[in-house]
């Protein structure tokens, strides 16, 4: 079994679970489509149906998977203007990263070494919104320095 650890965006303290091949490749194929049949992901997998059903479940509650979403392309979304905002914070990084989390233009947070310590992607639907989210993230108490990108097309998702 390969050990795989998860840390929690504000917890310290790293949670190990322990996925074996089968996890591996049910993951692999629930990211493909995760829409696929439980009969036919077992058939997929040759195993029981109530094995994937089982190990779902405990995917779930050890919170390696946190649920299921449909993916879209940017076209589609409501939002028409996307940007990558850079982050680099002083003080306490969590406090930034939980103000950031509850700003709804922020669609994802990622934390990262170098130059920047957080990444977050936001989307709005006006120059206006945009304008004034980053205006709110620059207030943000721990926050040092911002650099922000707009996303102009999508090439791979």
């Amino acid at each position: 079994m390969e050990a795989v650890v998860m840390p929690t965006l504000f917890d310290t303290s790293p949670k190990f679970f322990h996925m074996d091949h089968l996890d591996t490749r049910l993951i692999a194929l629930l990211r493909e489509n995760a829409r696929t049949p439980v009969a036919t992901l077992a058939k997929q997998l040759q195993v029981s149906r109530g094995t994937v059903q089982n190990r779902i479940e405990r995917l779930l509650e050890d919170r390696v998977l946190l649920g299921f979403t449909v993916r879209t392309t940017p076209e589609a979304a409501s939002y028409r203007i996307r940007a990558i905002t850079m982050v680099r914070t002083e003080g306490d990084a969590d406090q930034v990263l939980r103000t950031l989390r509850g700003l709804p233009e922020v669609r994802a947070l990622h934390t990262t070494n170098g130059r920047w310590d957080i990444v977050a992607e936001l989307a709005t639907d006006t120059l206006q919104e945009f304008d004034e989210v980053l205006r709110r993230i620059g207030k943000v108490k721990g926050v040092a320095n911002t650099e922000t990108s707009l996303l102009l097309s999508t090439h791979k998702l």
